[in-house]
This record gives structure tokens, sequence and C-alpha cells, in this order.
């Protein structure tokens, strides 16, 4: 067993080797307050002080969920609490005196599910190969971090529909303050994510409540234009409303219902969305022109927001491969060229599926299939086409910015995923590494390496 004490209280948790090094792990130690009760879509509060040892060798519960369909069947479901969700995991080697880098790690999961408990997530591993104090948080999903309530439930909850935002940046001053007492060095903090979890990133770094908590940030497979504006998140909330049987005379009941009522219209929510894009259905997302989130997350890094915080983003190679294998075949869904011409559609280029084929074609020197056309279609619209916006909003400014893409064949899903229309070519080879500058696509004479 191992000690460490916080602002809050005093914490216990286990040493353990990993690949031979010595860790120290804490689990499930509260950043925050309960966001329970009469703190439901409210933004987070401090911890509550505790008296004596507080037990922190077993994992906290997550934010409500439900169960992921893509699920390994015999997969154990994760475990949640409304009022207990807001805690962090910690994996911090031996250090002696020194002070050592931080890595804090946002899950993904589509703003609806995920864990940073989750076994993919154990940091005692990267922790031991790096030197660094690993930290994994949790955070609110869908309704409960997501749901715009202010013109429903007045200027208190003005900053609902970023409760999860909220949550990390919450997690990040308990870190600037804590972490020291795990070996630690405050001032040397990299935030880094995948998926949801880097879009979360990407849209704080366009918060001004971020500056001066994190120094580096580390976006693999997100984007900073995740977001919806004030009135389609109105146009959602009312939408959730239904789902839960209120109207707006009602919506008072949405802070007393009981979370599995919650649950079953979020659920409703994502089926919807789904049936409504080939690509990556969100319906739960920050909300733009908050007090929290007054502009755009490009516009406030154009200009000049967390201009001194370096950045890395990139992406997988085919990212829409996913998108497009688990989606549930069904008899009237539409073809893949059908598909590929309403993604582009929706990025803004109607009516150009045949120069984007064209321009595919010119890129790889292959002529690609319906699927690969569609996989090729949602990777650059969704994913590489909005990290080159972000990689030009940073130009000029003071951090250091770096990109990569990730071109490792995943033997999953019959090789099918992580690398699909572009097999290595001329345009995407050379951006296997870091490199600064833009990342390759398709776009006809758009594209560069």
């Amino acid at each position: 067993m191992t000690i460490a004490r916080t602002s809050a209280g005093t914490v216990r948790g286990t040493a353990i080797h990993v690949d031979g090094v010595g860790v120290r792990r804490f689990l499930g130690i509260p950043y925050a307050g309960s966001p329970a009760g009469s703190r439901r879509f409210l933004p987070p509060v401090h911890a509550e002080s505790w008296a004596g040892v507080r037990d922190c060798t077993a994992p906290g519960p997550t934010a409500p969920q439900n169960p992921e369909p893509q699920a390994h069947p015999g997969s154990r479901l994760r475990s949640w609490s409304e009022s207990a969700c807001l805690n962090l995991n910690i994996w911090t080697p031996h250090t002696g005196d020194a002070r050592a880098p931080v890595m804090v790690w946002i899950h993904g999961g589509a703003y609806v599910s995920g864990s940073g408990s989750d076994g993919m997530y154990d940091g005692g591993y990267l922790a031991a190969a790096t030197g660094t104090v690993v930290v994994t948080v949790n955070y609110r999903l869908g309704a409960l971090g997501f749901l715009h309530l202010a013109e429903l439930l007045g200027p208190e909850y003005a900053d609902s529909s970023n409760a999860a935002l909220l949550d990390q940046l919450e997690a990040l001053r308990w870190v600037r303050t804590n972490i020291w007492a795990f070996g630690g060095d405050p001032h040397n903090v990299t935030l880094f994510g995948e998926s949801a979890g880097a879009a979360a990133i990407g849209t704080l770094l366009g918060m001004p409540s971020s500056q001066g908590l994190f120094r580096r940030a580390i976006m693999q497979s997100g984007t900073a234009e995740r977001y919806r504006s004030a009135g389609d998140a109105v146009r959602s909330t009312e939408e959730f409303l239904s789902l839960c049987g209120l109207d707006h005379a009602l919506a008072p009941e949405l802070l007393a219902v009981p979370v599995e009522r919650l649950l079953a219209a979020q659920e409703e929510m994502v089926r919807r969305a789904g049936s409504k894009t080939f690509a990556v259905p969100l319906p739960f997302k920050p909300t733009v022109g908050t007090p929290s989130l007054p502009a755009p997350p490009l516009d406030a890094v154009r200009n000049g927001l967390n201009t001194d915080v370096d950045l890395l983003i990139g992406t997988n190679l085919n990212e829409g491969s996913f998108a497009v294998e688990m989606r549930p075949a069904t008899p009237a869904e539409p073809s893949h060229v059908q598909r590929a011409a309403a993604v582009l559609a929706g990025a803004g280029a109607a009516g150009r599926v045949r120069e984007y084929d064209e321009a595919v074609t010119r890129s790889v020197g292959v002529a690609p299939g319906g699927r690969q056309l569609l996989e090729a279609a949602i990777s650059d619209s969704v994913y590489r086409q909005p990290s080159n916006r972000l990689l030009d909003a940073r130009r000029g400014t003071g951090g250091k910015t770096f990109c990569y893409l990730f071109t490792w064949r995943s033997p999953c899903y019959g090789r099918q995923a992580g690398l699909l229309s572009c097999p290595g070519c001329s345009l995407c080879v050379p951006a296997a590494g870091l490199v600064p500058g833009r990342l390759p696509h398709t776009r006809g004479s758009a594209a560069k390496p």
C-alpha cells in the first residue's frame, strides 16, 4: 500500500510492478463533488474533504451510460453512478525527488459512452515505459453532460450544454493543485485523447478558462469542429424533452427524473442521429455562444487563444472504415456511392461525387470501389480536413505544431479497419512520421504531402 495527501484528504493506493518498473497506482479519486440531485446539469464543484484515509485501490464508477452496441459478447458492463462519476485514476513511477511530466487522458465514446478506467487505458504501462505520471479522467456524458437548458431552466444553467467540458477543466485544476503529491510537475501537463476525447481537447483549446491548465495537447482522431450552435442545441433539447414525455412547462422535472429514463431517451436520440448520417452520429455536443464557449474553437485559436500550447494532431489512414464496418446492413440502405455522395454533400461538396472519385483515383493510383469511396469521403470530411483547418488556424502561433498519419493495418474485421482506400501511396508514406504542416488527403489538386 502507498499513501498520498491531496487538498481534500489522504488517499491510499497500491504499489505494483509493471515490466519490472515500480509504479504507484491510485484509482477512483474524486476530483469534484457530486453532480447529482440539486447539482444535475450544473457546473462541477470542488470535491468535499474527508477524514482519515480514503481507499483508492479500485476504480470509481463511470458516468451514466447505455451499454455499447459494439461491445463484444460477454463483455462486463461498466459500473456507473451519477453522484460519484467525477473521479480520476493516477499511475506514477518512482521518480525520487524529481518532478515527472504529467499526461492526462480524455477517453472517447462519441460523448455518450466510455470510461477512463477501461482496461485499454491502464496507465501503468505508459508510466513505466516513459517515466511520466499518467492520469485518466471520467466526466459526464450524453444528456447529463451536454443538454442545453438555459432557455428552460434559467441563467444558472447557461453552461449545462458544456458541463462535460467543465468537468474536464475541473479535473485539470485538480491536477494543477494536487499532482505534486504524486510526483508530477504541475507545470508540465500534456492533455491527450482519442475520438470524442480528442474533439473535447480541440474544443478546450477554444475555451478561455482552459488557459494555463496544460502545456501540450495531443489530438488522436478528433477535431475542433464538433460543436453545435445555440439554435441547434435548443432543437435538440426539445426533441429530448419529447422523448422523456415532457414539454417546456414540465422541463424542471428533468432535474428529478430517474437517470434510467434519461438514458432511454438518450439511446433513442443516438438511434435517430445514426439514421440521419452515414458518418459519425453525435447527438450530444458542446454548444457555442455560451459563457464558457463564446466563439467557435477555430476562431478562438485563430485569434490567439492558447497559442503557447504545443499541439500534435493526426488521424488514421482511413478513419471511415469503422463507421462503415459497424453500421448495420438493412435492405433499404442506399449504395456505398450514394452514401458517399450524402457525406460529401454534408461537407459542402454536393453533386461532386464523380469529381471526388476521380481525385481519389489520381491520389491512390487505383479506382476505388463504392466502399472505399465512402470510407475515403468519411475520412476526409469528418477527420482529415477539419484537422487541417485546425493546423491552419495555428499558423504563426508561439506553440509548436505537429501532425501525423497512422498507417498501421489493423488485423480486426478482416484487416478492413484503420487502413483502406490508400495502401501507402506517395502522398501518405512521407507523412507517416511526425511532420509540421498538413495531413495528406484526397481532394484532387488540394492534395499535398
